[in-house]
C-alpha cells in the first residue's frame, strides 16, 4: 500500500545517483529543478562510499545516505554470486532511508547506486520512477524498470532496450541551468579569462570524464608536445585527479606546458564549453547531452568497455547529424588526434556548421520535466514545469 502525502507533509523526494558525474550531475540538476518549484523541499541523496557523490552531493549542498551495494558487474568474477543479497541488504537501508525522510517519492538516475533506492521503494510502497540516461540502458536500470513502471528517458533510442519502456516519456537528459541556454560565442573571452587560458587563438577541450580518461590524456599530452611550438593554439586538459602530477609534469619536460593547461576538475563546465572552439571527450550520456545543448563541437571517442557498447550508441545521437566526429578508443593517439582536429581548428566554417547541426533537443528543460513527473507521483503535482531562466551572464 502507498502512502499517502497530506496537505500538512513537506515534500521530501530522495535521488539514488553515485558512482560517476555520469549519474550524479543529472541528479543534482533535477534536485535545483525540484528546490525550484517547491523551494521548501526536503531532498536528499542516496549513494555509496566508492563514488564521486562523497564529495560532489554534499558540495553541492545536499545530504548523501549511504548503503551497502556493490556494482552490478559481469567482471566481479565469483563475486557477482553476492549481489542478490547486496540488492536485499541495500534496498533495506534505502527503505529505512526513505521512511525516517518522510519520502513521498523516489528517483534512480542509474548506476548501482541508484538500484537499492528503487528496491527500497518497492519495500515501503512508496512511488519511484527512474531515468534512463544512455541511448543503451545499463545493467541498474534494467534491473530496477522490473520493480517501477515509471520510466523516463534521455534519448528515444533507449526505449527498444529497456523493459516497459514501450509508454515511457522522453524528458531528455538533466544538465544544469546555466547550460540550458548557454551563449558559448558571446561568452568565450569572459569564459576564458575565468579559467586562466589565453583569451585569443583556438582553444580545445580534452575531458575525460569526471575521474579522467587515461588514453585520451595521453593523446592530449602527445599532442601538446607537437603543438609546443605553434602559436595560436592552446589545449585545456582535465585529467581528472590521479594523473594531474604525471601530465603536468610531462608537459614542463617536453616544454608543452606553453600550449597545454591541465587540470583535475572542470567543476564549472559552463566555462569550459563557452571557452572551447571544440572538444575532445567520452560519450557518456550527460556530456554527449550537454554537447549538444551547448552546440559544442566534438570529436567522440567512446570508451570501448561501456555495458552494451553504448557510449558508441551514445555518440552516434551527434555524428549521424554531422556535429561530430567519431574516434575509437584503439585509434587514440597524439598523431591521430592531431589528424582530426587541426582541419577542424583552420576552418571555422566548419566548425560553425557542426554547432548548427547540434540538436538541443529537450535537455536544457529536462530537469524541470522530470521534476514535475516526480511531482506527479509525490501527490503535488505542478499545471507546467517551471522552466529554466535564460542565461546571459557567467558568474565568475
Amino acid at each position: 500500500m502507498r502512502t499517502q502525502r497530506t496537505s500538512h507533509d513537506r515534500l521530501s523526494v530522495v535521488i539514488g545517483a553515485g558512482g560517476t558525474g555520469g549519474h550524479i550531475y543529472p541528479g543534482l540538476a533535477l534536485a535545483d529543478a525540484l528546490r525550484r518549484a517547491v523551494p521548501d523541499a526536503e531532498i536528499s541523496f542516496v549513494g555509496t562510499e566508492r563514488g564521486l557523490e562523497t564529495r560532489l552531493i554534499p558540495e553541492a549542498g545536499y545530504r548523501l545516505h549511504t548503503v551497502d551495494m556493490i556494482p552490478f558487474d559481469p567482471s566481479l568474477g565469483a563475486r557477482r554470486f553476492l549481489l542478490p543479497a547486496a540488492l536485499v541488504k541495500s534496498g533495506a537501508q534505502a527503505k529505512s532511508v526513505l521512511r525516517a525522510q518522510r519520502a513521498q517519492v523516489a528517483v534512480g538516475m542509474g548506476g548501482y547506486p541508484s538500484a537499492p533506492v528503487i528496491v527500497g521503494a518497492r519495500m515501503a510502497g512508496l512511488p519511484s520512477v527512474i531515468h534512463e540516461s544512455n541511448a543503451v540502458p545499463g545493467r541498474a536500470n534494467r534491473f530496477a524498470a522490473l520493480l517501477t513502471d515509471q520510466i523516463t528517458l534521455a534519448f528515444e533510442e533507449s526505449r527498444a532496450h529497456l523493459s516497459g519502456s514501450r509508454h515511457a516519456d522522453v524528458v531528455g537528459m538533466p544538465i544544469a541551468s546555466e547550460l540550458a541556454a548557454l551563449d558559448r560565442p558571446r561568452l568565450q573571452g569572459d569564459a576564458r579569462r575565468a579559467l586562466g587560458v589565453p583569451t585569443h587563438g583556438r582553444l580545445l577541450l580534452i575531458n575525460g570524464g569526471s575521474l579522467g580518461a587515461a588514453r585520451l590524456t595521453a593523446a592530449a599530452a602527445d599532442l601538446a608536445r607537437r603543438w609546443r611550438d605553434h602559436v595560436g593554439v592552446h589545449l585545456l586538459i582535465k585529467t581528472g585527479p590521479a594523473a594531474l602530477d604525471e601530465v603536468r609534469r610531462r608537459l614542463a619536460e617536453t616544454g608543452a606546458d606553453r600550449v597545454a593547461t591541465a587540470v583535475p576538475y572542470l567543476d564549472r563546465m559552463d566555462l569550459a564549453y563557452a571557452a572551447a572552439d571544440l572538444a575532445v571527450c567520452r560519450a557518456g550520456s550527460a556530456t554527449v547531452a550537454e554537447l549538444a545543448a551547448t552546440r559544442t563541437p566534438a570529436v567522440l571517442v567512446p570508451y570501448p568497455y561501456a555495458p552494451g557498447d553504448h557510449q558508441t550508441h551514445n555518440a552516434r545521437v551527434l555524428t549521424d547529424v554531422g556535429a561530430g566526429l567519431l574516434l575509437p578508443d584503439a585509434e587514440t593517439d597524439g598523431e591521430r588526434l592531431a589528424s582530426l582536429v587541426e582541419p577542424l581548428l583552420a576552418e571555422p566554417a566548419r566548425l560553425a556548421a557542426m554547432s548548427a547541426a547540434a540538436h538541443p533537443g529537450r535537455h536544457g528543460e529536462a530537469a524541470d520535466l522530470l521534476a514535475a513527473h516526480a511531482l506527479r507521483l509525490a501527490g503535488h503535482p505542478l499545471s507546467h514545469p517551471a522552466l529554466p531562466t535564460p542565461h546571459t551572464e557567467i558568474a565568475i
